[in-house]
């Protein structure tokens, strides 16, 4: 099934089609609570492996954890995708900030009362998880109606600053929490996702256009996204390289913290650490629209995927924190591009009808790599501690590097 140019139509947001990102209300609205909830997210996403290597000094058990947070992205996205192209993306997103905060606030709470087990935190992560998954389709696939499509590189970008600006004050932030009391991390988490949920109330434009009647067969749709992907050399080979990069990036988050604690380093100095991989990103948010219209699509991509080899062969080379955090802020520096490079071009092939189930089947292979990373962590910790683990995912990088150059897929990118 070849790709279909997308034309969506632009009543609910002819105003945006003249207005700058900063002063459309709505994609500010909704570009600023996620700020929150990403900071409290990964607020969070460093104070779960502390809050387990704590309780029971097992980095397989922290593996466990972030496999449970990340398996929803191999068990949800391809039916979330057809779910969320027939329900209201505004409702969905209601919900799953509600259930999140809910979430993360029983944990707050067991850990006030000092009754926190690694069997909840398996729970609750897993439910994190798949609310994330159902918000995050429901969110992408809205940005399109919020701005024109002129602009989405620029708002892509601006989500991508979002997000590695998160990294940059949340991780720190996390650490310090948590060196205060096991329970702030989770409390303050619990906290931005209610804030996010009154800041979605706000929003007037309408977040999806008309849709025809639902099919009655949830297969049948999700076959229709399948077959968008599988038409598209680009996409079959942009989920791929993707799906590679982030096992890599997925597992070396918990082999830094590990590495990191061998080193000598406590909560705090960790989250300082990872302070430079927001740092690195909120950069890369910046330049990137500049880079991909100077240097292209292709050309940039693939620049990008060999300079994680670098930046892989480089790390168990770093003989203390501060170097860990140098080179894993150079990586995140490559980050912002790549993905605004991808997105770019995702929504520019894809309609708005499908734009969930299509984002849900690249997400299911790309993200899906995701818990096999974490788990693999885990592993890969137990047997070869941290530099070995280090060493094993460059050779992983560096498949992936090879695969990306000599795919045909790649070569097909549009300019």
């Amino acid at each position: 099934m070849s790709v279909e140019t997308r034309a969506p139509t632009r009543e609910q947001v002819a105003t945006a089609a003249v207005t700058p990102l900063h002063r459309n209300r709505d994609f500010m609205i909704l570009w600023t609570s996620q700020v929150l909830s990403t900071v409290g997210t990964r607020v969070s996403g460093i104070a779960y492996p502390l809050l387990v290597l704590a309780i029971t000094r097992s980095p397989t058990q922290a593996g466990i954890v972030a496999f449970a947070q990340t398996l929803p992205f191999l068990l949800l996205f391809l039916p979330a995708g057809a779910l969320v192209d027939r329900w209201d993306r505004r409702l969905v997103m209601l919900i799953c900030e509600a259930g999140r905060g809910l979430a993360l606030g029983s944990v707050a709470v067991a850990a006030l009362l000092g009754s926190v087990t690694v069997a909840q935190l398996v729970v609750v992560a897993f439910v994190e998880g798949s609310l994330f998954v159902f918000f995050d389709l429901s969110e992408g696939a809205a940005l399109p109606r919020l701005v024109h499509e002129n602009q989405l590189p620029s708002a892509i970008a601006q989500n991508q600053a979002r997000t590695q600006g998160a990294d940059l004050v949340g991780q720190p932030l996390g650490g310090a929490l948590f060196s205060v009391a096991r329970a702030a991390p989770f409390l303050f988490d619990a906290v931005s996702y209610l804030v996010s949920l009154g800041a979605l109330l706000l929003i007037r434009t309408p977040l999806q256009g008309a849709r025809p009647a639902a099919e009655s067969d949830l297969r049948r749709e999700i076959a229709e996204g399948l077959r968008t992907v599988l038409g598209s050399s680009f996409l079959k080979a942009s989920v791929v390289v993707t799906g590679g990069i982030n096992f890599v990036f997925n597992a070396l988050a918990l082999v830094l913290i590990v590495r990191a604690q061998d080193l000598g380093a406590g909560p705090a100095l960790i989250g300082g650490m990872f302070a430079f991989w927001g740092a690195g990103g909120i950069v890369g948010s910046v330049v990137a629209p500049r880079i991909q219209s100077t240097f292209g699509t292709r050309r940039t991509m693939l620049a990008i995927v060999w300079f994680w080899v670098v930046v892989a062969v480089a790390l168990p080379l770093m003989p203390n924190v501060l170097g860990l955090g140098i080179v894993a802020g150079a990586s995140a520096l490559a980050g912002p591009v790549f993905n605004v490079v991808l997105g770019s071009v995702v929504y520019r092939v894809t309609p708005d009808r499908l734009l969930g189930r299509v984002r849900s089947v690249m997400k299911l292979v790309a993200w899906g790599a995701i818990p096999l990373g974490s788990l693999a962590a885990g592993l890969i910790l137990g047997g070869f501690g941290a530099v070995g683990a280090m060493v094993v995912l460059a050779a992983v990088m560096l498949t992936v590097a090879a695969v990306a150059t000599l795919s045909p897929g790649m070569r097909a990118v549009p300019s």
